[in-house]
């Protein structure tokens, strides 16, 4: 026996990700609602919509009263979206309005009290029975009314008529608090659109749609070339998989030593440390050993150009330009404010399962809080990057993050935006400052599958690229900025 939900037809709003927040996309015969401030995308939104009903073979009316239909057609033209075999019905004031000694809002009371403009609303949808309508904005119609209960009335008899005939339809509307409450009641479904400035960006979220539900939550929202792009937030689900103790191994034997034989295949893997101390170093020896190997390997580059990278890459002898020729290296260069957290996601997840990528390194933490739009506070980072990194990992991806802590010296915390948890490994890099001389360590905190040397090594970076040393003995309070030799013995490490 079928549920009232599985009884409900679909039709595709034109955008496919507003399509997942919507379970599946429109119920057909029902009224939708979407608000937004000027800017937001309401109408671009309502266009795609049409849009899609016409490349189906669908009958699509469009009822606007702010623009022309000429400048609609080539507005949506602009962003390659093609309605001219839509019907338009305008219903917004004639030019010849301004010259009225008259001052009212929209029409003429004469108009209002003979329910002409109603009456051609209903002649159209009579004479062209529409699968679609747009209305944009549905506030035309409360400026026909004499009071918001009529209104209210009007909206409910014209949402009746039209899921009578088995008609969808799309409002448009600017937000404002008592309206927009007795609108909300009456649609079937609500989609807000935001937008605050360039470092937020744009979001979009669902938060009604009866009698079907909704993915909740705000999403990443960007008005590309071909229109508007709606990205659903990461959900990552535990999928039940075999572990493989396999591991990616970096080119120096001393670092896959403190690391208990390397990284294993399917975890997460933070890179901790102060400025310069060799953190992206580190991770390029992994990143390029995997790549020339023939496992596809991938990193995200916020702090740092494609070019610097490069040519600092090659100099400790990784073939970086080789790699990328042969397509086993893919390095991506992220500019600052031009992506969501979700659009930054769902492009990753995109680029690992067309590519079959098994590494992937961001570079890192602090870029990717200050680079990404709508990145939020630390609580909200958090998240989006558990979210991200759990889904590489139930792709059976490994994951290596870099994370600039602020302090030079000793480790007050593991990490600096308190990610820890998201870590099955965590690898520290610090100065220490001994005898006057200023030396690099390396250790392991923390290791969720297998073991690893619980002491530090000193290291260095040369013209050669890094250079691991034994494990650091007869020093104590490493951890704590402050290192004492224990004995006289001469450490064999120096």
């Amino acid at each position: 026996m079928n549920t009232p939900e599985q009884s409900f037809t679909r039709s595709s709003s034109g955008i496919p990700g507003l399509d997942s927040l919507l379970e599946g996309g429109f119920v057909d015969g029902r009224l939708y609602l979407v608000l937004g401030v000027p800017g937001t995308g309401k109408t671009l939104l309502g266009t795609e919509f049409l849009c899609e009903g016409l490349s189906a073979g669908e009958t699509v009316l469009f009822i606007h009263g702010e623009e022309s239909a000429d400048d609609l057609r080539a507005n949506a033209a602009e962003l390659g979206i093609d309605i001219r075999g839509a019907n338009f019905l305008d219903v917004g004031p004639e030019s010849d309005f301004f010259k009225r000694a008259q001052s009212y809002d929209v029409v003429d009371p004469q108009d209002i009290e003979d329910g002409n403009l109603i009456a051609e609303v209903r002649d159209a949808i009579e004479e062209l029975d529409p699968d679609r309508v747009l209305i944009d904005p549905i506030t035309q119609f409360q400026y026909l009314e004499p009071s918001e209960y009529q209104f209210r009335k009007r909206i409910i008899s014209f949402a009746r008529y039209l899921k009578n005939r088995g008609t969808t339809v799309l409002a448009t509307k600017t937000p404002h608090a008592q309206m927009d409450m007795q609108l909300r009641s009456l649609s079937d479904g609500v989609i807000v659109l935001e937008y605050e400035d360039e470092k937020e960006g744009r979001r979009v979220h669902v938060p009604k749609h009866r009698g079907v539900g909704q993915r909740d939550g705000r999403h990443g929202l960007e008005i590309r070339g071909g229109g508007l792009q709606v990205y659903p937030a990461l959900q990552p689900e535990r999928h039940a998989r075999t572990f493989e103790p396999d591991r990616f191994m970096s080119d120096i034997s001393e670092l896959d030593s403190l690391l208990g034989g390397g990284l294993e295949r399917g975890t997460v893997t933070i890179i901790s440390g102060p400025s310069g101390v060799g953190k992206t170093t580190t991770a390029t020896e992994f990143l390029a050993t995997a790549a020339a190997n023939g496992e596809r390997a991938l990193t995200y580059l916020f702090e740092e150009s494609l070019e610097t990278f490069t040519y600092r890459s090659e100099a400790f002898g990784h073939p970086i330009t080789r790699l990328r020729e042969e397509g086993s290296l893919l390095v991506n260069e992220i500019d600052s404010l031009t992506q969501s957290p979700e659009e930054f996601a769902d492009r990753v997840v995109t680029e690992v399962q067309d590519n079959a990528v098994e590494l992937v390194v961001i570079d890192g933490i602090e870029g990717y809080k200050t680079a990404i739009k709508g990145a939020g506070e630390a609580v909200e980072l958090r998240r989006r990057l558990h979210a991200l990194t759990q889904h590489l990992v139930d792709m059976n991806v490994s994951v290596i993050l870099i994370d600039q802590r602020t302090t030079v010296t000793g480790l007050p915390e593991a990490t600096s935006e308190h990610v820890s948890y998201i870590a099955d490994n965590i690898v520290f890099q610090n100065y220490i400052e001994l005898e006057g001389e200023l030396q690099r360590i390396a250790g392991v905190l923390k290791k969720r599958v297998g073991g690893f040397e619980t002491v530090p090594r000193r290291y260095t970076i040369t013209a050669d690229g890094l250079q691991i040393g034994e494990p650091v003995t007869g020093i104590h309070g490493v951890l704590n900025g402050v290192p004492e030799r224990t004995s006289e013995t001469t450490d064999r490490s120096r």
